[in-house]
């Protein structure tokens, strides 16, 4: 009993190598960089097989045993001393937007890695396995974390990959196979936190170094036709009009206040808005539009939505048009597992960090991995908010707290999970993933 509270408190004071690991993003960061500064490592391009090919070097030498999936998802493995309890997971992804920054996913990969060096140099085998998850194609498709889910379509054509080969094409350039994509699907997994920057303001504005994300939120999108009458600008009197944009106007306000109105703090933007006949001096006679409403609970988008509609037939009546709406994209809310959340903000009150608790307003890899095991996300600040871009910035010094914070979780976690077994993870998120379906449909 004395040797196991040794080995806690021992385990308790590891930290990982900041140095090693901030210039491990500024390595990573050479591939893929433009001269304005940007980054562009799009998935299945040359930039991106040779950003797998370094991380899979740096998994090796961190002592992992490495493979590629069918998903192509690059896995390295750090045995535990019981091979056969479920992984301890974490990871993200290294592909990036064609005008990407050095923090957006990478953070996540190579704080990993760190860890994984950490516990190597200091010969610590936790109880379970660690693995370090690089997802395919994060910023495009999600292939990579929806094959683990078990969520992919059939249908090839249902992704489109940011370079316009096939998907089929793209797999294979990487080592996957979309026809054993089947067998990328994971059952064993004790549970996944992603450590990722926040790609917002929230922490900065509130004064906090870490946050800690309840849970990935679901979306629902919309498309709305309003039909009016065109008709000569001059000549209809203000009185006489059925103007579709005028409409439109008062149906984004409508948005906007029923989602302030809103306890959870949800999202609801209209982004997507095209006129007809467009012309200076007809009165707009048709408008097609986007409603897009995001929160962590599915109950307060249909509240939201059901507001919405009311609003349409009111609108409608006021001016003389006629409104529809067509569903286009539904996807779940992924939350947080409880456990984990109160995990990390008991690490961060050891460790004096401060910290909040907020939402992804974002999708993550995180998110499809929530299906079918236990998820956690830590966020760390992003300057300004700023994030896809070449002048995202976080800090080295807020990379090497969020490793740290990572590092402590998985190893309270490991911990707390010593005596589980696989089932034990798995039945319940199995079960609750027949009903965590994303459907989509071609957006306008």
């Amino acid at each position: 009993m004395v040797n196991m509270a040794a080995q806690q408190i021992q385990l308790s004071q590891l930290r990982v190598n900041g140095d090693r690991l901030n210039q491990s993003i500024d390595r990573l960061a050479k591939i893929g960089r433009q001269p304005n500064g940007d980054i562009c490592r799009l998935a299945f391009t040359p930039e991106d097989l040779q950003a797998r090919y370094r991380v899979q070097q740096w998994m090796t030498e961190a002592g992992m045993t490495v493979r590629i999936d069918a998903a192509g998802n690059l896995i390295g493995r750090y045995p535990g001393r019981d091979e056969t309890a479920p992984a301890l997971a974490t990871g993200s992804h290294i592909d990036t937007v064609p005008s990407g920054g050095c923090y957006d996913g990478t953070l996540g990969v190579l704080a990993g890695i760190e860890i994984v060096r950490v516990l190597q140099e200091n010969s610590v085998r936790l109880h379970h396995p660690i693995e370090v998850l690089v997802f395919t194609d994060e910023e495009s498709t999600m292939i990579g974390s929806r094959s683990i889910a078990g969520t992919v379509k059939p249908a090839p054509e249902s992704y489109k990959t940011a370079t316009g080969v096939p998907i089929q094409d793209a797999l294979e350039a990487i080592g996957g196979n979309w026809d054993l994509l089947a067998q990328a699907k994971r059952s064993n997994l004790a549970a996944f936190v992603e450590l990722h920057v926040e790609q917002g303001a929230v922490l900065e504005k509130v004064g906090k170094e870490i946050g800690v994300v309840q849970g990935v939120v679901g979306m629902q999108r919309y498309q709305i036709s309003i039909t009016g009458q065109p008709n000569h600008a001059g000549t209809t009197p203000m009185t006489m009009r059925q103007d579709a944009l005028v409409a439109a106007a008062y149906l984004i306000l409508a948005v906007q206040r029923i989602a302030l109105s809103m306890p959870s703090q949800p999202v609801g933007t209209v982004g997507y808005l095209t006129v007809a006949p467009n012309a200076v001096n007809i009165v707009p006679g048709q408008v097609e539009l986007s409603i897009d409403l995001r929160d962590l609970s599915r109950g307060v988008m249909e509240e939201m939505l059901s507001q919405i509609q009311e609003q349409m037939k009111t609108i409608a009546a006021q001016t003389d048009t006629m409104m529809a709406i067509q569903p286009i994209l539904e996807v779940e809310p992924s939350p947080a597992a409880d456990q984990i959340q109160q995990t990390i903000a008991e690490v961060c009150e050891e460790v004096g960090l401060s910290y909040c608790h907020l939402p992804s307003r974002a999708g993550h890899d995180a998110m499809e991995m929530a299906r079918i095991t236990n998820m956690g996300m830590i966020f760390v600040p992003s300057q300004e908010g700023v994030s896809h871009s070449g002048t995202e910035y976080t800090s080295p010094e807020q990379c090497v707290a969020g490793a740290n914070v990572l590092l402590q979780t998985l190893l309270r976690l490991d911990n707390a999970y010593l005596h589980a077994k696989s089932e034990d993870f798995t039945a319940e998120k199995n079960s609750e993933n027949l009903a965590l379906v994303t459907r989509n449909t071609t957006p306008p």
